[in-house]
């Protein structure tokens, strides 16, 4: 029943909503101020209202159990440095600051990047996996679509699910798409 969301973006902001939806406690952590994230800043004030509670300035460093069940979040505070390549200011970690967020569940809503690693030899522009028309990679039997190929919304990522999946069932049939 009790929610920390880190992140700061789209994304971290929508799971902190749905959380509070489902009747949580909800608090979102975010290593920067609220003028450096990266969400709508409607969002961040339609959750706000919503009753999303912020706690800027604080990175996790740990997460805290009893045997199975998750107790808390440690939580290490920051403060802004330098800017940094995204021309944002460059969260730095206060030594010695570190207190504990209560929670029962942790959404972690950062960004991350893909490791295609483990599919082997895939061909890849920068970040996102290269694929055809009908989201077919290099790899024989193997599709893609949605936050591989490009950030953006749910319903282009239903798209391009529909068109794989319209790929794989002609080429189980011995089709053409």
């Amino acid at each position: 029943r009790k929610v920390v969301v880190v992140g700061g973006g789209n994304t971290a902001i929508d799971a902190a909503r749905t959380a509070l939806r489902q009747g949580c406690d909800v608090t979102l952590v975010y290593r920067r101020t609220r003028a450096e994230m990266p969400a709508e800043a409607e969002e961040i004030r339609d959750a706000e209202d919503e009753g999303v509670k912020y706690d800027f300035l604080v990175a996790p460093i740990g997460l805290k159990f009893d045997g199975d069940r998750l107790l808390g979040m440690e939580c290490l505070r920051m403060e802004l440095g330098e800017p940094d390549e995204s021309g944002r200011r460059r969260p730095v970690p206060i030594e010695g600051d570190v207190y504990d967020m209560e929670a029962d569940s942790v959404i972690m809503a950062v960004s991350q990047a893909p490791d295609w690693s483990t599919l082997g030899t895939i061909e890849t522009r920068g970040s996102w996996l290269d694929v055809d028309e009908w989201g077919h990679t290099a790899i024989d039997g193997v599709w893609s679509g949605g936050d591989t190929l490009a950030l953006g919304l749910a319903t282009i990522s239903i798209g391009q699910g529909r068109k794989a999946a319209e790929s794989i069932h002609a080429q189980l049939r011995g089709e053409e798409p």
